[in-house]
This record gives structure tokens, C-alpha cells and sequence, in this order.
């Protein structure tokens, strides 16, 4: 079995889920990142509005839109940090 990431979403007031998955995909100023067990370390500013998508084993998915706040790659894996977090309505999330 590949390699799982783990992924923290927190928003200031709350943590809004947590698990493991098998990549996180998030629209930052730069453009849309992906990230895959493994990826390299690093710190993202979040585009507002954003989403982001988590791909849990399985296929399943779930998605947050997102405002403002930074993604954080370690070696422990990734937290994403948003000012405020909602779950995606279906025919947002892709």
C-alpha cells in the first residue's frame, strides 16, 4: 500500500478535520499545488477564495472552501491554516 500524507485543516477557531490521505491539492498565489507523501518541505500563501481538495484512500474526497491563511508541507506532513473553512458544496468540489 502507497505511502499516506497526513493532512491537519484548522481554521483560527477550530480544528476542522484531520486524517490521512493520499494527496492534498490547494490554489495558492502561485497556482495549484499538489502534494503527495514525500513532497519537499514548504510554506504556501492560500489564494482567497481557495479550496482544498483531499483525496482519501479509497477515491473518496472531501473539499474546503477556504479563506485566506498559508499551507505547511514537513516532513510530518501538511497543515493547512485558514482564516475560516466550509465544507465545498458538491458542485464546487472537482
Amino acid at each position: 500500500m502507497a505511502n499516506l500524507l497526513h493532512v491537519e485543516v484548522v481554521a483560527v477557531e477550530e480544528k476542522i478535520w484531520t486524517g490521512e490521505a493520499e494527496m492534498l491539492v490547494a490554489r495558492t498565489t502561485e497556482g495549484e499545488l499538489g502534494v503527495l507523501p514525500g513532497h519537499a518541505p514548504l510554506l504556501g500563501q492560500l489564494a482567497e477564495p481557495g479550496q482544498v481538495r483531499i483525496k482519501l484512500a479509497g477515491g473518496d474526497q472531501v473539499a474546503y472552501d477556504v479563506d485566506g491563511g498559508f499551507v505547511s508541507v514537513t516532513e510530518r506532513g501538511v497543515t493547512i491554516l485558514a482564516e475560516s473553512a466550509t465544507v465545498a458544496t458538491p458542485a464546487n468540489a472537482h
